[in-house]
This record gives C-alpha cells, structure tokens and sequence, in this order.
C-alpha cells in the first residue's frame, strides 16, 4: 500500500511524476475502501447463510449485489469474478431453501 511516506521515498523527479504520485495515494485508498466494501458485503451474505436466517441472507444478498457489480464496473476486479462470487452466493442461498 503506498502511503504519503512512501510516495515521498519515491521522489519522483518530473513535475507529472510528482502529481502522479499523487494521484496514486488516494486511488490506493478508494480502491482499499471498494475493497473493504467488497469483503464485507460477501461476509455479511455468509454469515447470514450460516446462521441461517434465510430471509436476513436474501436481503444481505440484495444489498451486495450493487456492490459486486459497482466493482466490476470500475475495474477493480474481473467481472468474471463479480459474476462468479454472486453465482456462488446465489447457490449458497438457494441450498437454504432446499
């Protein structure tokens, strides 16, 4: 993770360098903070699945699907994996049911 410490080891010698250095500290903290969201949101599903409170998982689910795919819109994982986490997900809440 490059912290404004380490930014300032670099020393970027051009001016671009420099605000590209920039740039990068807090891109490094708004894809931490996505990922986080990330985490979090599949743990809260998974928790929910394994107390199982079918109906706090459906809305759990619900609630992490929008992260899933802001995620992958943004790049920040493959949308394969978005798409295959919610798959899982999804079957996982299913097999409650049965």
């Amino acid at each position: 993770m490059a912290t404004s410490a380490q930014a300032k080891k670099k020393s970027a010698r051009t001016p671009s360098g420099r605000k590209r250095a920039r740039q990068d500290i807090k891109l490094n903290a708004a894809n931490s903070a996505m990922r986080s969201r990330f985490r979090t949101a599949v743990k809260s599903v998974r928790k929910a699945i394994a107390a199982g409170d079918k109906s706090l998982a459906a809305e759990a689910f619900k609630a992490a699907v929008p992260v899933l795919d802001s995620i992958a819109r943004k790049g920040l994982f493959h949308p394969n994996k978005a798409a295959r986490d919610k798959s899982r997900l999804n079957a996982a809440l299913k097999a409650m049911g049965a």
